[in-house]
């Protein structure tokens, strides 16, 4: 018998299937002899169920790992902000202090039960319509092809396996894949999944009940993100830039053509991006057709509220002020285009935008009105008030109070408290984030303004649709690409500040070095200054394997699959 590791969790003795499943005929130790599963309906419908259990999602506090936020929580030690901002982590203890944890496992037990499934689903003799197996074998490779996809992210190159390996797989003869050939992997599972004539188990939309469930929309979603990531300064190693750009060009004009859109409705005083991210996303795509998946409700008031609110629990992820800097005058010109000292206290300011470091909250983005509470602005009737004595007091020891002068508005409604959450709802995936990724992959690969082959949009095109929305003025054309670059990375960071993909991202254009140095501003208008952050070092542009993952694989194939840094 072979050694087997954590890694492909191939000793299961059982698996959890759904709470609506009828009782299993189960063996003496309580097991259940696999090829039982493809015999009953229920059984393998709630192995399929089972496949979707590893899915990573997407928090506010993501933003506390950049230099969007930082957490209040950090002032607790032994706290996983308190490690990462103060001590760094290492391979032995990373699962324990990252936003994510240690994903790896999970995501290659996610992939092995993809696998599995796949394999059996075709020659089951279980009750099923031909429209079901369809569906049910089209939503195992779109899953397979999510799962692959947030390997490579966070690991880069990884182990390729498409098969069921069983009991007796050698595993010490596995090596890694290239980024560029899990990616045609995950392509190909995408486009066998496209190719299922839309059905009740698999379609562009959803129906009553399956919230949460793989769609065509997300296949769509998962080929566009994936070839961004394969042509990106942090993984590229092979995939070809054409073809990536022919994929997130069809990815998104697939989507527009399946009736996705902005969302472009305003409620009251607010404008159509605030709303949107308080209104729930699981209605059926009747109202918000901009979602593709996720979308749980968060609680601002209480986690990242201010401290006038009864029953905070704490301040939570403090915008800084290197996001505020971040949003643009309302004209559409930068305000603060870098800083001329290492401590960021010395912004340097766009003397054409019409910013006034006296009154630097005028004039600017709605979006950061939507997102950030500064002093001076309300929530609902109450005056937020940072200066030292003032009710929201900038407390740099107290987990209740801002640490950076700010407080998170993004996702809050002014009416919610202990009583009654009414906040809004975090997506993982939105039309917006294809927008972004179909522009990312464009510029790199034929410049910002010359309009793709098969869609007729440009990379600025796709930028200024999603600032349309905001109400910002289109980016310029004729900018050069270091410019557009610049440009287009700030409105992304901006569009989806709080939520993954500034943690993401800044690893994936290589540029989190540049990120350790995070700062606040007092009410009176003085930026000061917090300790850099020594987890921006490059070896945190990739995660580690668990050391003692990474010390039996060692021993296994007699080579190190440690990522850099990491050893």
């Amino acid at each position: 018998m072979k050694k087997y590791y954590i890694l492909f969790s191939i000793f299961v003795a059982s698996f959890a299937l759904s709470a609506c499943q009828e009782q299993f005929d189960l063996r003496s130790n309580g097991t259940i002899d696999m090829t039982e599963v493809w015999k009953e309906r229920n059984r393998t419908k709630g192995y399929l169920n089972s496949c979707y259990n590893y899915i990573p999602g997407t928090s506010i506090d993501y933003a506390a790992y950049t230099d969007d936020a930082v957490q209040s929580r950090a002032v607790t030690p032994g706290t996983s902000f308190d490690v990462w901002y103060n001590q760094g982590v290492t391979s032995a203890n990373f699962g324990s202090y990252n936003v994510d944890g240690d994903p790896w496992g999970g995501l290659y037990q996610g992939i092995r039960k993809c696998n599995v499934f796949l394999a059996n689903i075709g020659a089951s003799t279980a009750e099923m319509t031909e429209s079901e197996r369809a569906g049910w074998t089209s939503q195992a490779h779109t899953l397979r092809a999510l799962y692959y996809l947030q390997v490579i992210k966070r690991y880069g190159p990884s182990p390729l396996f498409t098969e069921d390996l069983g009991t007796s797989h050698d595993y010490s003869t596995d090596t890694k894949a290239s980024v560029a050939d899990i990616t045609r992997q995950i392509l190909a599972d995408c486009d066998e999944a496209l190719k299922t004539p839309d059905c009740e188990d698999f379609s562009y939309s959803y129906g009553s009940g399956q919230w949460g469930v793989m769609t065509k929309a997300v296949a769509q979603y998962v080929r566009a993100e994936a070839v961004m990531w394969a042509i990106s300064p942090l993984l590229a190693d092979g995939f070809p830039k054409e073809e990536a750009l022919t994929v997130a060009a069809d990815a998104l004009s697939n989507l527009l053509k399946n009736d996705y859109s902005l969302w472009t409705t305003a409620s009251g005083n607010m404008g159509a991006y605030q709303t949107y991210h308080l209104t729930n996303p699981n209605d059926l795509r009747a109202a918000d057709k901009e979602t593709i998946y996720g979308g749980g409700q968060v609680s601002v008031w209480s986690q990242h509220g201010i401290p006038t609110t009864g029953g905070l629990s704490s301040a939570g992820a403090c915008p800084s002020q290197e996001l505020v800097d971040a949003y643009e005058m309302k004209n559409g010109q930068p305000a603060i285009t870098g800083y001329s000292d290492a401590q960021h206290l010395k912004p340097v300011i766009n003397s054409a935008s019409g910013y006034n470091d006296k009154k630097p909250y005028e004039n600017r983005d709605p979006r950061f009105y939507a997102t950030v509470w500064y002093n001076g602005s309300k929530r609902g009737t109450v005056v937020i008030k940072t200066a030292t004595g003032a009710a929201h007091a900038i407390k740099p020891n107290d987990i209740k109070s801002t640490h950076t002068g700010y407080y998170l508005r993004k996702y809050a409604d002014d009416k919610s408290n202990k009583n009654s959450n009414a906040d809004g709802y975090i997506r993982t995936m939105t039309l917006a984030d294809v927008y972004y990724n179909f522009a990312e992959v464009a510029y790199q690969v034929q410049g910002p303004d010359t309009k793709v082959a098969g869609i007729n949009m440009s990379a600025r095109d796709a930028v200024n649709t999603v600032r349309a929305r905001a109400g910002m003025p289109e980016l310029p054309s004729g900018l050069s690409a270091s410019d557009f670059e610049a440009r287009y990375r700030n409105d992304r960071r901006v569009e989806l500040a709080f939520t993954s993909d500034r943690f993401q991202s800044v690893r994936r254009w290589k540029i989190l070095g540049q990120t350790a140095q995070v700062t606040g501003m007092t009410a009176e208008g003085e930026r000061f200054t917090l300790e850099p952050r020594p987890t921006c070092e490059d070896k945190y542009l990739l995660y580690p394997l668990n050391l003692t993952e990474a010390n039996k694989i060692l021993k296994l194939t007699g080579t190190s699959w440690q990522n850099p840094g990491w050893e």
